[in-house]
């Protein structure tokens, strides 16, 4: 008699703690002064669902690719499907309902409006690639893991016809690459103190390597959001000149964090801001300030 499969374990097969990531949908709109507008908000919203049910069935769609390598792993192992809680055929008929509720969702209320169809599929095409084998090539899984961020941001920007400034997306991209390298090179460092590895990509690259555009990254990061707080036309847009008093937030926020990878931890940006509250603090708050200066001038 088949064990019967225990819907705890198809959601956490859904990673739905990944979702955080989906937030930068709602990045456009928050910078286009429309976040507390009902009508933007609820069609973002709708492309946050969406945008959700896609991003799961893309993870468990790389978990039935990877369950061999999983096992192998310290950690992946209890995941879902290499655990065994959840059989490979179950697991495709979830990413399969999944990928059609998001593809329903999207039809439905956007259909390819300012391009978002062909966006969603573009992020979906990458992460496929990325499953199915692409995850091997050397530096081209570090561009994809970083396309998946900024496919969000123009996702978001997309549906709703929004605007964004170039240096939002030059300090995503600068981002994105600081964690995606970090992520890497911290596998690097467990593969290194552990002596074993399930991720071949990581035999091409070397620890001093990770490292040092890591931080370059991350200067960048620092360096392009400043210039956005302090461009002309910011300033005259949101009608204050005290954004760039969240500059040093922002350096302190990516110090904690940069603190914490450089601990005992596989480098995955969502497991090291879900565990540090402090972390999560800080962020909220600068959260805070800037909507705060962006949607009250006045301040």
């Amino acid at each position: 008699m088949k064990k019967p499969i225990r819907p705890l374990e198809l959601v956490k097969l859904m990673r739905p703690k990944h979702y955080i990531k989906n937030f930068l949908i709602l990045v456009s709109i928050t910078f286009d002064r429309n976040l507390f507008n009902p009508a933007v908000l609820g069609q973002v919203m709708l492309g946050f669902a969406a945008f959700c049910l896609l991003t799961s069935a893309v993870y468990v769609v790389n978990d039935i690719r990877d369950v061999e390598s999983d096992r192998q792993h310290e950690v992946k192992r209890n995941r879902p499907i290499a655990s065994g809680a959840v059989p490979i055929p179950a697991a495709w008929a979830l990413a399969g309902g999944l990928l059609a509720a998001a593809l329903a969702i999207q039809l439905a209320a956007f259909g390819n409006r300012g391009g978002s169809f062909l966006l969603m599929a573009a992020y979906f095409a990458a992460n496929l690639g990325y499953s199915l084998g692409l995850k091997h090539v050397p530096f081209l899984d570090i561009v994809l893991l970083v396309l998946g961020f900024v496919l969000r941001v123009l996702y978001g920007a997309a549906i709703v016809g929004s605007v964004t400034s170039a240096w939002v997306y030059l300090t995503v991209f600068a981002l994105s690459f600081y964690l995606g390298l970090g992520k890497r090179r911290n596998e690097l460092k467990k593969t290194r103190d552990s002596g074993g590895s399930t991720r071949r990509v990581l035999q091409y690259y070397s620890y001093e390597f990770l490292d040092k555009f890591m931080y370059l990254c991350l200067t960048l990061a620092v360096t392009f959001y400043a210039l956005w707080s302090a461009d002309g036309e910011i300033t005259a847009k949101y009608g204050t000149d005290k954004l760039i008093w969240t500059v040093p937030l922002v350096i302190i926020i990516l110090m904690k964090y940069s603190a914490d990878i450089e601990s005992d931890s596989f480098g995955d940006p969502v497991d090291v801001v879900m565990h540090d509250k402090v972390l999560l603090g800080l962020s909220a708050l600068l959260g805070l300030a800037v909507v705060a200066l962006i949607y009250l001038p006045g301040l």
